[in-house]
């Protein structure tokens, strides 16, 4: 089984590349970010021509999450995170599709200090509680997308230059050590974990060509989906493509538990 996440920047904007990467990827779940179309406006009807079933929820302008899945329809579980009823962005999606799909867009938090600053940490302690309720689930739970946060020095280029940004703040980093101290597994670090690898190049200064990039997008997995993690990657020359995302496609592979089972019993 593939997961995808790709911050698209734009779903109307960039839908001739999603579907082209879509048509050579070949994902079975993807997880979609920044779809920057109201509820009304998602291509749904270019996405089922793909083959995908698809769940959405978006906000005219900003913001929007989406989780499609080849050949079926995702069972809508959630939308939005618990713990503040009066936020509206449009961030958290859930879905199941062959154990649970959390898909989310955290805020980017910039200018540091303020209220935006301040508002994602609040977001980062919503998720850090109801991770640890799914983490309760029986079956396996991915909790994937943007993140707006690099972990660590390894995933920025020259961390020296962003110690004050918001994606880079101690405080934030430390909200995505202890979300992960719940007993998640940073797929793509787990299996890649002395390598620099970026996710995401700024538009700006020639970023893509100098590989000046950062690691901002993730796939958090449960016990339950992490033993059968096998592969992690980035899509990194679909960040190359005319009209692309700042953000290049990541994906896994997680091995079906049928196929486990039966080599045991050989």
């Amino acid at each position: 089984m593939k997961l995808a996440t790709y911050n698209v920047n734009g779903v109307n904007g960039r839908l001739e590349v999603l579907l082209r990467w879509l048509d050579q990827a070949k994902p079975d779940v993807v997880c979609l970010q920044e779809l920057k179309a109201p509820q009304e406006k998602f291509p749904i009807k270019a996405i089922e021509a793909a083959g995908y079933g698809a769940i959405w929820q978006g906000q005219k302008s900003w913001n929007g999450v989406a989780i499609l899945a080849m050949g079926q329809e995702p069972r809508l579980t959630r939308k939005g995170l618990p713990g503040e009823p009066e936020d509206e962005h449009s961030r958290y999606i859930e879905a199941i599709v062959d154990g649970m799909v959390g898909c989310l867009y955290l805020p980017n938090g910039n200018p540091y200090p303020g209220p935006k600053f301040d508002y994602k940490l609040r977001w980062f302690r919503r998720l850090h509680d109801y991770a640890a309720e799914l983490l309760e689930l029986e079956e396996p739970v991915v909790l994937v997308g943007d993140y707006n946060v690099m972990p660590t020095e390894l995933d920025v280029y020259k961390p020296e230059r962003w110690t004050n940004d918001a994606l880079f703040r101690v405080e934030v980093r430390e909200a995505y050590k202890k979300l992960v101290g719940q007993g998640w597994t940073d797929a793509l670090r787990h299996l890649h974990p002395g390598e620099r690898i970026y996710t995401f190049w700024d538009y700006f200064r020639n970023a893509f060509a100098r590989d000046a990039g950062l690691r901002i997008d993730h796939f958090l997995l449960s016990s339950g989906a992490a033993r059968r993690l096998t592969k992690a990657e980035v899509d990194k020359h679909v960040r190359g493509w005319d009209h692309s995302s700042d953000h290049a496609p990541v994906w896994i592979e997680l091995q079906d538990e049928l196929v486990k089972k039966t080599r045991k019993t050989k």
